[in-house]
């Protein structure tokens, strides 16, 4: 059975850094793209930003483009969304999200596994 688990959530300030970790188990192979999803509350979830099995295809929704760096370690099953310059409308869960494409998009229902969340808040 494939498990993620995501860490490094936190609550920080406007303007600092934090780095989300997902851990995949169950999988015997890579050949798996990820995703991160969030939501926030009173709101649907959406689409953070994705990378194909590889590591070298990556997509982000235009509100975190130049912000966010997505990346993984399949040496590790890892993936990782390295979060900057946070603003308080990045406060949300943030969920990671396996697919079973190589390239997973920015839908949900693209993906076959989540993570149970990691709780993301930023203060003013």
């Amino acid at each position: 059975q494939v498990q993620l688990v995501e860490s490094g959530g936190g609550l920080v300030q406007a303007g600092s850094s934090l780095r989300l970790s997902c851990t995949v188990s169950g999988r015997t192979s890579n050949s798996y793209s990820m995703g991160w999803f969030r939501q926030a509350p009173g709101k649907e979830r959406e689409f953070v930003a994705a990378i194909n099995w590889r590591g070298r295809t990556t997509k982000y929704a235009d509100s975190v483009k130049g912000r966010f760096t997505i990346s993984r370690d399949n040496a590790e099953n890892t993936g990782n969304l390295q979060m900057t310059s946070l603003k308080p409308e990045d406060t949300a869960v943030y969920y990671c999200a396996a697919s079973e494409s190589i390239f997973g998009g920015s839908r949900g229902d693209e993906y076959d596994w989540w993570g149970q969340g990691t709780q993301v808040t930023v203060s003013s």
